[in-house]
């Protein structure tokens, strides 16, 4: 499958089977997320692997996770992300954001489903799993099998809004 197929094949998965994650396919998909770039190469990314039923319960207090059973809280170290010097942006959430784009795509090849979950308490997550000040939890990316109907690959042609509204050439 070339690129642009696995972008189109993946879809925000809200139902999930019980069938855990293969250790293999975790690896994969950390190994995805090790290789992603970011701001200066300085790596912010800390990745909280949850995937105890005990974990997944006390995620389960910060955000809906589908009954996924595996989740991966992605934070930004503060005190290493790259920060822009004019206007002093740091770039943490970016690279955050990059990071899961990787797996989220990784575990699309493997046939796993996900979906990238940014409604939650940050504060929960930072008390129920004993987050240090400086980091920042930014989004949570649940993994499972998909349980239910596939969304076709071919929904973009409708369900996206045409480049002409989304791209600009040379100006605004």
């Amino acid at each position: 499958m070339n690129f642009l197929e696995l972008a189109k094949t993946r879809y925000s998965v809200r139902n999930y089977t019980t069938q855990k994650v293969e250790d293999d396919h975790l690896a994969q998909i950390l190994e995805a997320a090790h290789v992603a770039p970011t701001a200066a190469n300085r790596q912010p990314q800390r990745l909280l692997v949850v995937k105890s039923d005990e974990g997944l319960q006390k995620l389960a207090k910060a955000a809906r996770t589908f009954n996924a059973p595996l989740a991966i809280i992605v934070c930004a170290d503060h005190k290493a992300a790259w920060v822009r010097k004019y206007d002093k942006k740091t770039a943490a959430d970016i690279d955050a954001s990059i990071i899961t784009d990787h797996m989220m795509l990784q575990a699309t090849e493997l046939g796993l489903g996900t979906v990238w979950i940014c409604a939650f308490d940050p504060q929960v997550v930072r008390e129920e799993f004993k987050l240090p000040e400086h980091i920042e939890p930014i989004n949570i990316l649940v993994f499972g099998y998909a349980c239910g109907d596939v969304k076709s690959p071919d929904r973009h042609a409708t369900e996206r809004k045409p480049l002409t509204e989304t791209v600009l050439y040379e100006s605004f």
